[in-house]
């Protein structure tokens, strides 16, 4: 699969994630979809958007006949990473430039966020793809990825005291 449509599939999955809760009022999704705007449920879509465009993408790498460890730890590295990438380019304008004051300004960088955090998160994957992981490597990408979905779904049941959890006033 191409990284531009990779990456376009992730960004489709992460906006049905962010309006999922909202649109249908399932409470099984909660773990998954965001519940308020606050920053951490923006990262808690994206790690698991990326992690259902792997799924998404599998039966086509599946064709190339590789072997299922060197698709999968890649991209649970990727599922990691993808938020922090977003919280990363995300903050570089209002760093930059301060508080948007213009809404449909605001949507786009969030959407150009959104689709360069997939385009990252796929390059890396394709990198490590070739790679040899040493057993190491890749006990910390399990730890990592269990961590993650840990705290995502933790977090949204009980917030802690941080600020970034928190929805903007």
């Amino acid at each position: 699969m191409s990284i531009l449509v990779k990456a376009f599939i992730y960004l489709i999955l992460f906006s049905i994630l962010h309006f999922a809760l909202d649109l249908t009022g399932w409470s099984f999704l909660r773990p998954f979809a965001g519940v308020d705007e606050s920053v951490f449920q923006h990262l808690k879509m994206a790690f698991w958007a990326y992690l259902l465009a792997s799924l998404v993408e599998y039966p086509f790498f599946k064709k190339k006949k590789k072997s299922v460890e060197s698709f999968w730890y890649p991209r649970f590295l990727s599922a990691v990473f993808v938020p922090w990438i977003i919280f990363i380019v995300y903050f570089l304008l209002p760093a930059t430039a301060g508080k948007l004051k213009n809404a449909p300004l605001e949507l786009i960088w969030a959407i150009l966020v959104t689709y360069f955090s997939g385009l990252a998160g796929t390059l890396l994957e394709g990198h490590l793809e070739e790679q040899k992981l040493e057993f190491c490597f890749r006990a910390v990408i399990i730890f990592l990825l269990v961590s993650s979905a840990f705290l995502y779904v933790a977090f949204t049941y009980s917030l802690p005291w941080l600020d970034m959890f928190r929805a903007p006033q």
